[in-house]
């Protein structure tokens, strides 16, 4: 590794000599100096190079005046110079008096992308893309994000697992599987770490984590869906009901928030015009049906056929819930059984309902949550219910023979967290490489 200071750390340094690494943002070649802004993964920082004349006032062609000459946008560079701190530069009060240039690699002239260019086309030149300042920052959040969250729960006493993510039969549903040849017979990609969380339960770990891929062989073209994603999952045991997991869920949320506001806030604002807010506890709690009724107040009946909420009836219920509690998540609670998964637990005197949950974020949902049904004979008939064989959820009711104590838990779409803190229109925009219906590349 080269002794290269990153352009962030430039403000902190006493003037004197200075080497750094990055690619070409702009260049100004002009007669008597030339101006090169230089990037790197945490900053800008303005070179300068005077032009040396000849006794005719002739500009000679020396290093590293030539090298700058033949610069193109995105070419990689390592230079040494003189950093000065002067207040009227306006690229952060400091700039560097070139001595050396050395081109690592030059970059083809001609920029496929523009800041005008269709979000379709800066996904196939993502690798350029991400260069921009904006895009850089959102993963610099999301690392700061995960590490809160990872925080939390280990010094909660959780377990990290990594779950297979190629299974034999479906985890959730079966119209949304991808299946791939595997040697002899067929495999399907993992559609969340729904049974084996719960398997972490039986085996008595009391409580897991998980960060890692989720595939949905979903035909959507949303701004919110992607067939490929990062779910966050966590499972904890000896609960008394799905509050309990909320409880969880928001500790969690509080925490991450925390650390993007005092890490990333500043940026955040200049950058993308957001204010970031760490939300209160406890969050809101509504009702499904309630929820439904209030919008029907408002002047919006959902039109489905199920007793589920849709994507309208998600804004305007965050709606509601911003302008009478301030607060920009909702957790919507008891659904139906009738569209919640066989494994939900079901309220107590009431089996139409299940003891789950939905989190809405600024209008959008961006995860579900419940107590699991634990006892083996309850949920042999759940299954049963659903049109489900129990001889081919052999594997995954096993673990309810054996013994497992009251849990539960929930999964969490990665994307859609940052989409919607940064308020971006898609959740192309904060996936690093996106998968979706029409894409595989890059």
């Amino acid at each position: 590794m080269n002794a290269r200071v990153l352009i962030k750390n430039l403000s902190a340094l006493d003037d004197g000599p200075v080497s750094v690494s990055g690619w070409v943002e702009t260049v100004r070649d002009q007669k008597k100096v030339q101006f090169v802004v230089l990037r790197d993964e945490s900053g800008a920082v303005q070179l300068v190079n005077p032009r040396n004349s000849d006794a005719d006032g002739v500009v000679i062609a020396d290093e590293p005046a030539t090298s700058i000459s033949s610069l193109s946008q995105g070419s990689f560079v390592t230079v040494t110079g003189q950093l000065k701190h002067d207040e009227r530069v306006k690229l952060g009060g400091i700039e560097i008096k070139l001595a050396t240039l050395e081109i690592v690699t030059l970059a083809i002239p001609e920029t496929p992308i523009a800041a005008d260019s269709s979000l379709d086309k800066r996904m196939d030149w993502r690798f350029l893309d991400l260069r921009n300042p904006k895009q850089n920052l959102i993963f610099r959040i999301q690392t700061t994000f995960e590490h809160a969250l990872r925080t939390y729960w280990v010094d909660n006493d959780f377990i990290e697992l990594h779950t297979p993510k190629l299974m034999a039969s479906a985890s959730e549903s079966s119209a949304e599987l991808f299946e791939v040849e595997y040697f002899d017979t067929k495999a399907y990609l993992a559609q969340s770490p729904q049974f084996f969380k719960q398997m972490a339960q039986s085996a008595g770990f009391g409580k897991m984590f998980e960060v890692g891929p989720a595939f949905r062989a979903d035909p959507s073209f949303t701004s919110r869906h992607a067939t490929e994603f990062t779910s966050i999952d966590s499972e904890i045991s000896w609960i008394d009901s799905h509050e309990d997991v909320m409880a969880l869920h928001e500790d969690l949320l509080v925490a991450a928030f925390t650390a993007v506001k005092a890490k990333h806030g500043d940026e955040v604002k200049t950058l993308f015009d957001v204010e970031v807010t760490v939300p209160s506890k406890p969050f809101p709690r509504i009702p499904l049906a309630e929820a439904k009724e209030i919008v029907k107040q408002h002047g919006y009946e959902v039109p489905r056929d199920d007793a589920d909420m849709d994507p309208e009836g998600e804004r305007r219920i965050a709606a509601y819930v911003k302008e009478t509690y301030g607060h920009e998540f909702v957790f919507l609670t008891d659904y139906a059984s009738s569209i919640r998964p066989f494994y939900h637990m079901r309220h107590e005197g009431d089996a139409g309902l299940t003891n789950s949950y939905d989190l809405i974020f600024n209008g959008t949902e961006i995860s579900t949550g419940a107590q699991r049904e634990h006892r083996i004979d309850v949920l042999v008939e759940q299954a049963k219910e659903k049109g489900l064989d129990p001889e081919e959820l052999e594997t995954y009711l096993d673990f309810f023979r054996y013994g497992v104590p009251a849990h539960g838990g929930f999964g969490m779409g990665l994307a859609r967290v940052l989409m919607l803190m940064l308020h971006q229109t898609s959740i192309r925009e904060v996936t690093y490489l996106f998968r979706g219906p029409t894409r595989l590349e890059p």
